[in-house]
């Protein structure tokens, strides 16, 4: 896709979004970034605006709410949507189904009928590996089918995926990447912006950074019989600058109409001790931790294979592990609090 075109961002104040919006505004485009601040912060497109020299068109409204999107697009002239919008723990998904079906299923209906009304077909939908299921063997490829998924927060995934599938179907004009995320982690180098999660973290990298920075007495590893060569998880660790640059690398598949489906991954899997050594041992910083119960939802290992995404769209993770951890601990000890405007360094 050409640069110079206005991008909508949904979910655009969060972890992902905030970093997606920043590489979206480096390479010539134009955002519009559309969030409710469930889970973001309208602090993170200030420093985006900071890092970049740009400035970014922002709209505090929830995705479900088709009048606030009819307003939208009528206002601006969309290009392309990249859709982050939603809700993404998965094991508040096993205690709260309905609420992920109706932000994350619901939600993306209401955007794709405004979208329809505003003549956009041109969608970039954030996916998850999760969609594989847990007969999947690894490494995870597009060309598998999903399967049966272990948590509401997967299906949830799974259910838009074959919505998106059924609308481009439906009507040729539709245009769709579906990007199924590993696990993201870091945060943009400048230290300025990172992921700042509300209440106690979901997941693993922002819960080591907290109790090394403090914020928390000891990390909760659950689970540690697992059948993997340390008894902990593994999960393919990629760095948020390089899944984030893989969105704007995408935008290049919307020029062809269809489906089209990518991993975004190492290929690699690491596990939750190997993590916790890694951050150590990078940072200099100690992590206390315990073992807890394995929680509901949560299979053993699984990691990408990223080749279709480096042939097709010239992507690749370029990150190592280490700087994923440096630039954590860039991010966590310069911001204690987060985005918590008592600690803002901006």
């Amino acid at each position: 896709m050409p640069t110079d075109r206005t991008i909508l961002v949904t979910g655009g104040a969060g972890y992902i979004g905030s970093h997606t919006v920043l590489e979206l505004l480096e390479a010539g485009h134009e955002v519009v970034a559309f969030d409710n601040l469930c889970n973001g912060s309208e602090e993170a497109l200030h420093r985006v605006e900071q890092i970049t020299g740009k400035s970014v068109t922002f709209l505090n409204g929830d995705i479900r709410d088709r009048k606030a999107l009819d307003r939208l697009f009528g206002a601006h002239a969309i290009d392309a949507v990249v859709h982050f919008a939603g809700l993404k723990a998965v094991g508040e998904s096993v205690n709260a189904p309905l609420a992920y079906y109706d932000n994350n299923v619901n939600g993306t209906v209401a955007l794709c009928q405004a979208m329809a009304a505003a003549g956009v077909y041109k969608l970039i939908f954030s996916s998850s590996a999760t969609v594989y299921g847990i007969e999947a063997p690894v490494p995870y490829q597009e060309a598998m089918s999903r399967g049966t998924t272990s948590n509401p927060y997967g299906t949830s995934k799974a259910m838009v995926e074959k919505v998106l599938e059924d609308l481009s179907q439906a009507d040729e004009r539709w245009r769709i990447g579906l990007l199924r995320y590993f696990n993201p982690i870091g945060a943009h180098p400048s230290g300025l912006i990172g992921e700042d999660p509300k209440g106690t973290p979901n997941n693993l990298m922002p819960y080591i950074s907290q109790v090394a920075v403090g914020r928390l007495d000891q990390l909760s590893i659950f689970g540690n019989d697992y059948p993997t060569a340390d008894g902990t998880c593994e999960r393919d660790y990629l760095h948020v600058v390089d899944l984030s640059a893989g969105h704007v690398k995408a935008l290049q598949c919307l020029e062809v109409p269809g489906v089209h489906a990518y991993n975004l991954g190492t290929g690699k899997g690491v596990s939750v001790l190997e993590m916790v050594k890694a951050f150590q041992r990078v940072t200099g910083q100690q992590v206390p931790y315990r073992f807890a119960p394995g929680r509901d939802g949560d299979l053993p290992a699984f990691w990408a294979d990223p080749t279709k995404a480096e042939r097709e769209l010239g992507w690749q993770a370029r990150h190592s592990l280490e700087d994923m951890m440096r630039d954590t601990w860039n991010w966590q000890s310069a911001n204690p609090l987060g985005y918590d405007e008592r600690n803002s360094t901006a």
